[in-house]
C-alpha cells in the first residue's frame, strides 16, 4: 500500500520522495520476502531509491549472518535501510559498519526528554554526530516541542518527525498539502 500509495503522489505531480515503510521481522526472514518486494515495486511501478525499509536494531541482532544477506540483496536493489528505534536495542556499533544501514532513526524516547535530561541530550547528540561521521542519514523521531526541534536543529540533526510537524492525517490530506506546497 506504501508503494502504491507513493506511486499515486507522483502520478498526482508530487515530487518524488522516499516511502519509508516499517518491515518486521517475522516478514524479512519470510522465504520469499525480496522476491515479494520486487514483484511490489514492479507492480506498483514505484521506482526502488524512493523505497525506504525500516527494521529495528534488536532484529539485527537475531541471525546476523542471513539478516545481512537479505539486507544487501535489498541494498543492490536500490531500496533504502534505515535502522528504526535506535538506541533501544542492544545498539552495538559493530553493526553499524556490518550492515548496509542509510539511516538511523533516534528513538522517541531519548527525544522525548533531551531539554531535560542531560543524559538524553548526550545521546541525541552522539547519535547525530555518528550518523554524520559515517555518512548516515539522521532522523530525530517523536519531536512534540519547539524546544525539542530547536535542540534538534542546534546539533544540526538533519532530519526530525512528529506531532510538532503536524498531527497524522489520511493520505488525501497529504496530497492536498504537497500539491499546495508545490505551487508556492
Amino acid at each position: 500500500e506504501g508503494c502504491r500509495q507513493a506511486r499515486a503522489w507522483q502520478a498526482a505531480g508530487v515530487a518524488p520522495m522516499t516511502m519509508a515503510i516499517n518491515i518486521s521481522p517475522v516478514e524479512l526472514r519470510a522465504k520469499n520476502f525480496v522476491r515479494g518486494v520486487c514483484e511490489i515495486l514492479a507492480e506498483t511501478g514505484l521506482a526502488s531509491r524512493y523505497l525506504e525499509l525500516e527494521i529495528t536494531e534488536t532484529f539485527l541482532m537475531q541471525d546476523s549472518q542471513s539478516t545481512g544477506l537479505v539486507l544487501q540483496e535489498l541494498k543492490d536493489l536500490g531500496i533504502r535501510l534505515a535502522l528504526d528505534d535506535f538506541g533501544t536495542g542492544y545498539s552495538s556499533l559493530s553493526y553499524l559498519k556490518r550492515f548496509p544501514i542509510d539511516t538511523l532513526k533516534i528513538d522517541h524516547s531519548f527525544v522525548r526528554n533531551l531539554t531535560t535530561d542531560a543524559d538524553d541530550a548526550s545521546i541525541v547528540s552522539a547519535v547525530v554526530n555518528m550518523g554524520r561521521s559515517l555518512d548516515m542519514r539522521v532522523v530525530a523521531e517523536g519531536v512534540e516541542t519547539h524546544e525539542q526541534y530547536t535542540f534538534l536543529k542546534k546539533q544540526h540533526c538533519p532530519e526530525a518527525q512528529g506531532n510538532y510537524f503536524g498531527e497524522p492525517v489520511i493520505p488525501e490530506a497529504v496530497t492536498e498539502l504537497l500539491t499546495q506546497t508545490m505551487s508556492v
